[in-house]
Parts: structure tokens; sequence; C-alpha cells
């Protein structure tokens, strides 16, 4: 009898084992739908606790191991995250406590969020095979593929995506930007408008667009699309960079002026495109204007930054002379009447011409002078000469000399001449050559301006 005890008492411990077996069994399925609940509620501490009380129990546990990355995700450690959901592919137990579409497409989500591109790309291709007609899983994939420069493979993936679901926006717009970068302008303005026609509230999509526009020559339509990405901060010194190009585009300083000055305030990176073309546009238009101790204050910020942009290096070099030489100051930014008035009395001081006849024109003007009594024998025809006076800030081309001849010879003037505070252009000059036309820079400009009395009737 004694030794009963001892055998009842080993099969109670036993059946006290088995008894918590059977309830852990029993438990520990109805426990995940409790986190799941808790972590619904907010009370992700509490689920958190429950659910590391269960990996200790079991820590194969993948139910357990996907809500503890859930609850890595919604206090935004996503490292943590990610290390969970690799644990549960490494088990590859799905089913309702992890959904494999779900689960699948939170650990693609983190992996492309940590630039492990090729893992998000299986996931994805994966997903596809699990739900073939679901847009998204293929967005993303070409997406991912875009990103590893196999474009080919995106285009695919990105059609497909359209094509299970047409009014996918982030489908349209990367289409579309492969598009633009592919230099097909009209179908890249095709997709980029439908992603805005289905995202109203993509900024890159307008700026795009608004580019698009641009180059079309479509200002106006322009000009709304970029007032649309203005409003996001991250396009916002780009966007009004592209503004004031449009204003100037359409010859309309006054407003190219404002819109380019918000840019280079609203550049957080001096250094920055935006910042740096900010300034370049900027300084045209100061300098199409006449105000060229304006312009040079923004080649100067711009060189400081980077001496290679451009042509800044050049327009300082250009306009070295202004600081020092008052005259051709005057010459380049004096208003109309006085340059009149500056042209004039090089011809008839410094040259020692009569002054017959004068006319305005674009950024400059044109005198026809003849030479004086003293100059010619007497009885000796006095042939007329036309003299253009220009201060462009703009090299002259070959275009513009040759319609100055083409003007002479309507006038009945035989030969012409061209004086201008910039240069010309090779092809302007060989044309030149052999014909009745001669061109002078700035260096003899400078000279009859030194001799002009103008400026000594100007002193006294």
């Amino acid at each position: 009898m004694a030794f009963i005890i001892p055998i009842i008492g080993i099969l109670l411990v036993g059946i006290g084992f088995l008894a918590v077996f059977l309830m852990r069994s029993l438990l520990l399925p109805r426990q995940i739908p409790a986190i799941a609940e808790l972590l619904k509620n907010g009370r992700v501490q509490a689920a958190e606790k429950a659910v590391r009380a269960m990996i200790a129990k079991n820590p194969r546990h993948a139910g357990a191991h996907y809500y503890l990355g859930l609850i890595y995700i919604a206090e935004g450690k996503g490292e943590l995250a990610l290390m969970e959901m690799k644990a549960v592919n490494q088990i590859s137990q799905f089913g309702p406590e992890v959904p494999e579409i779900e689960f699948r497409s939170k650990i693609a989500s983190l992996y492309n969020r940590f630039n492990q591109a090729e893992e998000a790309l299986k996931e994805y291709l994966m997903l596809m095979q699990l739900q073939p007609n679901e847009a998204e899983h293929l967005y993303m994939a070409g997406k991912l593929f875009l990103d590893r420069g196999r474009s080919d493979n995106a285009m695919g993936y990105l059609r497909k995506a359209i094509e299970v679901n047409p009014r996918h926006a982030g489908a349209h717009f990367e289409l579309g930007m492969l598009l633009y970068r592919d230099k097909k302008p009209m179908e890249a303005k095709t997709e980029i408008s439908q992603a805005i026609k289905y995202d109203g509230d993509n900024s890159e999509a307008y700026y795009y667009l608004g580019k698009l526009q641009k180059e079309a020559n479509e200002f106006t339509a322009a000009l709304l699309s970029f007032e649309k990405a203005v409003r996001n901060p991250e396009f916002k010194s780009k966007a009004l960079v592209e503004r004031g190009a449009c204003y100037m585009s359409l010859s309309d300083l006054d407003r190219a002026i404002p819109e380019l000055e918000r840019a280079v305030k609203s550049a957080k990176d001096e250094s920055s495109n935006e910042a740096l073309y900010g300034r370049y546009f900027l300084a045209m238009c100061y300098e199409k204007q006449r105000e060229i101790d304006r312009a040079i204050e923004q080649w100067e910020k711009i060189y400081s930054r980077k001496t290679s942009f451009r042509d800044v290096a050049e327009k300082l070099s250009q306009y070295q002379e202004f600081r020092t030489d008052d005259k051709m100051k005057d010459y380049i930014t004096c208003d109309k009447e006085s340059f009149l008035l500056i042209c004039s009395s090089i011809l008839t001081s410094a040259m020692s011409l009569i002054v017959r006849d004068s006319s305005e024109i674009p950024n400059g003007v044109d005198i026809i002078a003849v030479e004086a009594d003293n100059q010619k024998w007497l009885g000796t025809k006095k042939l007329p000469v036309l003299y253009r006076f220009l201060r462009s800030p703009d090299v002259i081309d070959e275009a513009t000399v040759r319609g100055l001849l083409d003007n002479s010879k309507k006038l009945g003037v035989v030969k012409a001449t061209v004086f201008t505070s910039s240069g010309f252009t090779r092809t302007a000059s060989e044309f030149a050559e052999n014909r009745p036309l001669e061109l002078f820079t700035k260096d003899h400009l400078q000279e009859l301006l030194n001799k002009a009395d103008f400026f000594n009737r100007k002193r006294k």
C-alpha cells in the first residue's frame, strides 16, 4: 500500500503537466486575436507584453513574431520590425494568424524603406502570383525596376498596372516620368496629366507637367502648373525659378523679377541648382533692364558658390570696366534720350560727322551721318553711312549684321557700321569681311566715348 502513494503522486504531477500543455494548446491560438484587439485599441505596451510572453514559451510562433513586428511598426521602430518579419519568413507558417498577402506587403514595404530593393522586388513578384490583378504590386515592381535602371521592365509593369487599374495615379506618374526621361514629351504629358486627374495633390506631377508645357512654349498653361507646384515646400523654389523663366520667355521682365527673387529667397541651400539658376536668371533680367550693378551682384554671389557656373566668369570679366569706366556705364544704363545724345556726340565730336537722321531700335539706335564739309574736296558728293549703336548684353550674331546691311540698302546707304558694348560672333565677323560693313567692339567704343564732348558738357 505504501508504494501506491508515490505512484499516485507521479500520476498527479503528470496529469498537471498534461493539463498545462493542453491549456497552452487551447489558449495560445486564442491569444492572437486578443493581441490584435489590444493593438487595434492602441494598447501597444499591453500587446507587446503578451506577445513577448508567447515568444518566450514558443520561439517559433510565427503569429507572435508577426504581431511583434506590427507592434514595432506602430512604435516607429522599422529596423526591429524588419527583423521580426524576417523571422516570420524563415518560419513560413501562413494562415489566419499570419495572412500571407498582408505579411508580404508589410515586409516588402520595410525592405523598400531600408533600400533593400532586391529583396523588396522578390516580395512584390510573389505578391503578383498571389494577387495577379492587384495594380499596386505591379506598380511597386515597376518602381523598383526603375530604381535599378531597367526601364524596359519598369515600363512593362507600369503599363500592366494601368491596364489593371486605369485610375492608378502613381503608375501614370512613374510611366510619365519614364517617358519624360526618354525624350517622349507628348506621351509623357498625357501620362502625367492622367496622374493629376486621379491625384490632384501631386505637386511633383504639376512641376513636371509645367516643364513639359514650358518646353512646348505653352507658357500660360505652364505658369498655372508651376503655381500649383509652388504650394509644396519641396518644389517651391524650383517652381518659382520656372515661373520666372516663363515670364522671361514672354518678355515680361516686370513679372519675372519678383518670381525669381522669391525663388532665391526660398532656396534652402545657396549652392543648390535652384538658387544658382534663380540668381542667374535674375541677373539676366537686371542686365536686360540695364541695371548692371544689380546684375553684377547676382553674378558675384553665383561665382562665390560655383566659379564654373555657365558664363558667369565671362560676364564678370565683360563688365569689369563698368565699375571704373563711368562713360561706358552711362552708355549702357542711361535712358533713351541720353543714349541718343551720347551716340550723336560720338559721331559729331569724336568722328567729325554730321547727323542727318536717327531712329530707335531694340537695345540701340540707328543714325545716318555724313562727313563734314572740311573732310571732302569741294564739290565731292557726301555719301551717307548708317551707324548702329547697340548696348545689348548679348553677343551680336550674323543675323543681326546681315539685317543691318539689308536695311542700309533699302535706305539707299552704301555703307554701315556697328558699335556694340559686347562683341560679335565668329560668323558675324566672317560675314562682314569683304562687304561694306564695319564692326567695332567695346574697346573701340571706349576710345570714342573718351573723345565725345557729351561727357565734357555733362561735367560743366
